[in-house]
This record gives structure tokens, sequence and C-alpha cells, in this order.
């Protein structure tokens, strides 16, 4: 049984972060922060897949000025991603992010740190202090050296220091975050700053990697992490549509058991009995499945022969063979249809199910 570490508990908009609420997945936007229109879209796109804060890079005024207009047309918290320049902090809270992430010690001294957290007070906006290994200060990496499993000091002292000067100006609505690209300084950095502070944490590995690299860097830290109770929030970062992001995410709560979001998906990873585009299949299932809010158990088999007995435990399942297929649930065939006829008749039966699930 997990047992997770309570933190101090904020809000960012109307979700709380923190405390004993759920663990939050979130995703950065790609898109041109200046273009609301595609912001938007991308954002809805994610929401859907069940992102529940957003964070948008803001790279000069145009795109902090363009939260206003996103803000408007999306339903998920936004934070507003800054580096070195407090006026766009500033700027970005005024036109509407609802928390702003920030690495103090890059935006020029404490007078422009103070003018960031007076808007952060205003706005009733929480900061999240966000250290790489990276851009930790020149003195650290010369005291500590840079960041490794073996001592990852630097990013402690950089997350804590910033987080000190924060405090000092009488404001302590913060989130910390100290990501690697390397999954062991992570998972040994999280740990240390975890024993440090009871302020929540957002984890993940940064400049993760693609799809498979991404997924399993990021799985492997954030699942070791997860399991020993430590993160409030966390972003599995790919290089790859961000809604890819969310649907890892969610899969990992599902595997440590902390959080199941829709359907779950089982499905046989092919042999030589196997007669049927099973690969097609189980793609179309699955992003049909995303769309779903249910907690069915789904089966995607390969063949008719041990498809309905390996997966006995499922809702609703199938199975292909030779140019026909069987739909099963719990392990007893329901139907037999040829194959041009299977998958239509599986997702109409699976509509339903979902849809029944849910009342």
């Amino acid at each position: 049984m997990i047992q997770r570490k309570q933190t101090k508990k904020i809000c960012i908009g109307d979700t709380p972060v923190g405390g004993e609420t759920p663990i939050t997945v979130q995703s950065m936007t790609n898109t041109d922060t200046r273009d609301a229109a595609a912001t938007v879209r991308q954002i809805k796109g994610l929401e859907e897949a069940g992102c529940e804060i957003i964070r948008v890079a803001v790279p000069d005024m145009e795109a902090a000025q363009a939260i206003r207009s996103i803000r408007e047309q999306i339903t998920i918290p936004l934070i507003a991603d800054i580096h070195f320049d407090s006026r766009l902090a500033v700027a970005s809270l005024e036109h509407g992010a609802q928390a702003i992430r920030i690495n103090p010690g890059n935006l020029g001294g404490p007078e422009k740190l103070a003018r960031v957290v007076d808007a952060a007070k205003r706005h009733k906006a929480p900061i999240r202090v966000g250290v790489n290994s990276g851009s930790i200060e020149k003195d650290l990496l010369a005291k500590y050296g840079y960041p490794t499993p073996e001592n990852c000091q630097a990013l402690i002292e950089s997350a804590l220091t910033n987080v000190a000067a924060i405090e000092k100006l009488g404001f302590d609505e913060i989130k910390i975050s100290i990501k690697s690209s390397d999954t062991l300084t992570t998972v040994a950095g999280y740990r240390e700053l975890s024993r440090r502070t009871d302020y929540p944490l957002h984890i993940g590995v940064t400049e993760a990697g693609g799809l498979i690299a991404g997924t399993v860097k990021s799985s492997v830290a954030l699942g070791i992490l997860l399991f020993e109770g430590i993160g409030d929030t966390f972003r599995i970062s790919l290089t790859r549509d961000p809604v890819e992001e969310i649907r890892v995410g969610f899969e990992l709560l599902r595997s440590l058991r902390i959080r199941e979001r829709g359907p779950e998906l089982i499905s046989c990873p092919t042999c030589g009995r196997t007669r049927i585009d099973l690969f097609s299949l189980a793609e179309e299932v699955e992003r049909v499945l995303q769309t779903m809010q249910s907690n069915l158990k789904v089966a995607v088999m390969g063949c008719v022969v041990n498809g309905p007995g390996e997966a006995k435990e499922a809702d609703i399942g199938v199975a292909g063979g030779h140019g026909t297929g069987i739909i099963f649930k719990k392990g007893v065939v329901f139907k037999k249809l040829p194959e041009a006829e299977l998958l239509p008749a599986f997702l109409e039966e699976l509509r339903k199910m979902d849809a029944e699930a849910q009342l």
C-alpha cells in the first residue's frame, strides 16, 4: 500500500494540489502561445485526454497578453512558464495565468523577484520554483559539482535557496520541481528534497526523449517516486504530441493503483497464430477508449482459440481469426462475425457498455 507524503495544500485555479488531494497529471503546449487559436485547440485536445493542468511558454509580451484569450476558452488551470524576464511573469498574471513557473535565480535580482511575488499575491496565484540540472547557479556548481545520483546537492540547494528568497517576501503558495534528464539523479534528488520540505512537489524527467525512450525513463523515475509516496503533480515529458504525455501519465497511475481514468486496455503481443491485423485493431480501440470515462476492462486479442481464456477477466473483448472473429464478455463468446464487421460491432457494444457503466 502506497503511503503518500502529506504536503502543504495549494490551489491552482480551482484545482487543489498537495495534501490529500489526488495526484494531478499535467502537460505543456508546444504551440506558439501567441497563436491563441492553435493553443486553445491543442489544450482542448489535452482536456479531452484528461489533462488537469496546462503550462504554456511565455517568450515575449505578446505571448503573455494572449493568455487572456486562451483562458476564456479552456476549463483547466493555466500556468505561465517564464524564463529571465520578470516583466513577462507580471504580465502573465495580469492577463489571467493562474500560476507561474519561474527560476527565481535568473529573474535579474531581488527587486525583480519582489515585483513578481507581489503580482502573485495580488492575483492569488501560486509560484512553482523550477530548477533543472542545466540552470543551476554557477556558485552552487562550483561548490557541489554537476548533479549526479550520488551527489544532487546543487539541485537541492538551488531550489531551497530560491524558495527561501520567496518566503522572505511573505509568500508561501509554492510548488517545487528539480528536474534532471538522468533517471537516477531525478530519483535521488526528489527523495532528498522530499525529506527537506513539506511543499508540494511537481516531479518529472526533463528532456526525456521520444515516445519509447521518454516513456521508459519517465515511468522508471516517476514510478519509483510515486510508489514511495513522493509527488503531487507530474508531467511525462515526451518529444511527441502532448496528448501522448497524458495517456502515459494516467497509465502510470493506473499501474500503481493510484488513480484510474477510463477503461483499461489488455492486448496480446501477437504470435504466429495471429491471422488478423491486430496492431491496427488495437490502435483504433485504444483511440476510442481515450474518450471514455468508465472503468471497463477491455481486451484485444490475436486469436479466437486463446483470446477469451487469457482475457477472461475483461468486461468485453475482441479476438481475431482467419477472416472471422468473436466478441466476448467475461470470457464467454457474445458474437461471432466476419472480420469486416468485427470492429464496428465491437465498438458499438463497447460504447453501450461505457454509457451503462456511467449511469
